[in-house]
């Protein structure tokens, strides 16, 4: 338990003596939320962020979201690991592999695949959360296929597990879920679920607006990761600007008139007429007349002399 706690904030970029001080003053038993509340009330910092002789310049954040220097200390690495227009990427991977795997199997080959998506669309930071069970050998009523991924998505640094531990032969587990929203709020990233954390949101009102606002849903068709085209819904914003830092606003289209050529409101008319290439201020009349040859002052007589009518 000592080592397995060791070499979890270790990982976090914390220093060996903090930790096995805490894990002194607290206890074998400890929790873990709370050794890294200890540390962090230490004044104990990432080592990835002492080394760092300047300061990160100040970065505008965007509403209802925090600091994103608090995940790097948590991860221990540096804001130059996401890309400058691409938000962060975080997977909850219980929740996409069981969906790979139909809710019967822990399919890790569907964690692959949303990583290999978000891969070749640019993003550089993509972390995925596991609890730590999942490395023990699969049981008849937890199967597992593919688990070797897991091993090599650790190697690439993409992979975190969850803390878990044994206590009097029954498994203790960290709510991942929990790591899950903190690290993609604090990073200012895209959570990849299905799941709706709302018992997160109730606990904490910045949460819910974060979930709410950068939760990507997702599919498999055939061995195929697809999020939608509208996270948000037909009125909110499009997938790319969706995982973009800096939206791109859409071009202008024009809506076709539904009347067509039988349209009646001439130059009034509000919608896009594509017999007009340059949308003609005249109204029906005068394109009546243009049609014919008659002159437009012509045209005019014949209204002022009605008008006299």
């Amino acid at each position: 338990v000592h080592q397995s706690k060791l070499d979890f904030f270790c990982k976090l970029g914390y220093g060996k003596q903090d930790i096995c001080k805490v894990l002194e003053n607290l206890g074998q038993e400890a929790l873990e939320d709370d050794v890294l509340k200890e540390l962090i009330r230490m004044g104990s910092k990432p080592q990835a962020l002492e080394s760092q002789a300047q300061p990160f310049p100040v970065k505008l954040v965007a509403r209802g979201s925090c600091s994103t220097t608090s995940a790097s200390k948590w991860l221990g690495e540096d804001e130059s690991d996401s890309s400058d227009y691409l938000r962060p990427i975080v997977i909850d991977g219980s929740n996409v592999a069981m969906s790979h795997g139909n809710k019967e199997i822990f399919s890790c080959w569907g964690i692959q695949l949303a990583v290999d998506w978000f891969r070749e669309r640019g993003h550089t930071y993509i972390k995925v959360f596991v609890p730590l069970w999942r490395k023990e050998p699969p049981r008849q009523d937890s199967p597992i296929a593919d688990q070797h991924i897991l091993e090599e998505l650790e190697k690439q640094s993409i992979l975190v597990y969850t803390p878990s531990r044994k206590v009097k032969g029954k498994r203790v587990v960290c709510y991942d879920d929990r790591y899950i929203v903190k690290v993609a709020y604090e990073k200012d990233g895209v959570i990849v679920s299905n799941d709706h954390y709302r018992d997160l949101q109730n606990e904490n009102p910045e949460w819910k607006w974060f979930i709410e606002q950068r939760l990507l849903m997702y599919s498999f068709v055939s061995n195929r990761f697809m999020p939608p085209d509208d996270p948000l819904g037909r009125h909110g914003p499009t997938l790319n600007n969706f995982l973009s830092k800096k939206p791109v606003l859409p071009e202008p289209k024009w809506q076709s008139c539904p009347y067509g050529k039988k349209c009646t409101y001439g130059n009034k008319c509000k919608f896009y007429h594509p017999e007009r290439p340059h949308q003609a201020q005249l109204s029906v009349a005068d394109e009546l007349r243009a049609k014919i040859k008659i002159p437009l002052s012509l045209g005019n007589e014949e209204k002022h002399n009605h008008s006299l009518y």
